[in-house]
This record gives structure tokens, sequence and C-alpha cells, in this order.
């Protein structure tokens, strides 16, 4: 699922309203400053922040990026203990929608600016390691391959209560 684009969502409903709240408790608990539906399981395009006590989500978003970049270090919740310098955009204008189908304009640089590209990139079936240079993705499949955690059993994961269209499983 981590590799598939996500669908966009369609229906503004109490369902996806309880998503986001799923969503927002998952990060919270981890802790994670984002987290996007494909990580748990469910394939629309929906993520939800927390970066500098600012706390919210964003449905459907389009990403305008500024022209500067800067490299900085970047993890995941969905490979524990990675964590790389990664190139992004300094700023970002994301457009999209809250869980009530009202449109919302998310501005940020810095901290803001990367959570968004990186949860963006999730919706987008994209992984931080993908953006890394040859050599330091290399180094972080080899890390990858001896985690603690690779080549463990894949966790069951109980059957969402959201439409997948079967992309889910």
């Amino acid at each position: 699922m981590l590799r598939t684009p996500a669908d966009p969502v369609r229906d503004f409903d109490a369902e996806l309203r309880k998503l986001v709240k799923d969503l927002t408790d998952t990060m919270l608990d981890a802790p994670g400053v984002g987290l996007a539906a494909p990580q748990i399981g469910v394939s629309v395009r929906v993520f939800t922040y927390y970066v500098d006590d600012q706390l919210g989500h964003l449905i459907n978003p389009s990403l305008d990026l500024s022209p500067e970049e800067e490299t900085d270090d970047e993890g995941c919740l969905s490979v524990p203990g990675l964590v790389y310098p990664t190139r992004r955009a300094y700023g970002v204008v994301a457009g999209g929608f809250n869980m009530y189908g009202e449109p919302v304009i998310l501005e940020g640089s810095g901290h803001l600016a990367r959570c968004v590209q990186h949860e963006t990139d999730h919706l987008d079936g994209v992984l931080f390691i993908d953006r890394l240079d040859p050599e330091q993705r290399k180094l972080a499949m080899r890390e990858i391959r001896e985690a603690e955690w690779w080549g463990e059993p894949v966790p069951q994961v109980k059957v969402s209560p959201h439409q997948t269209w079967g992309k889910g499983f």
C-alpha cells in the first residue's frame, strides 16, 4: 500500500471525520509530526500533521513548492529508526480541504513545509528514502535489512471500516 498512489476523497462524511480522528490520535500516540492514511492501511488522500504546536489535517492536497531548497534530517513512522538528510523545497503552499469539505490553504516553510511534502509523498506512493542520493539510499536499505524488525511476520491488520476499493489489502 505504501507504494500505491492513494485515491482522492469524494465523500466528506462521518466516516471521513472518524478517519481524521484516528489518524490524529495515532500520530500523536506514536509520537510523530505527520501521518498519512496509507500508513494505516487506508488508500485515500488524507494526512494529519502536528508541527510547531499547529495541529491539523489536509485532504486531497495539491502543492506549490518554492524554488529554494534545504537539506535536513528526516525520518518516517513507516521505517522506524531510520533518519537521513533529505532535500526538500524550503516553502510550500498547499491547497486542499478540511474534513467538512471546506477549502483550506496551508502555507509554511522549514519544518512544516518538509512535513507537508513528506506526507503528500505518502499519498503518491513515495517514501523519503526514494529521495536520497544513490549512495545514501543504499546505506538506508542496508540499515532497513539489518533492523530488528526486518523479516518479522507482517502484523495482522484488522479490516478497515473505510472503503478501499480493493487497494487496502
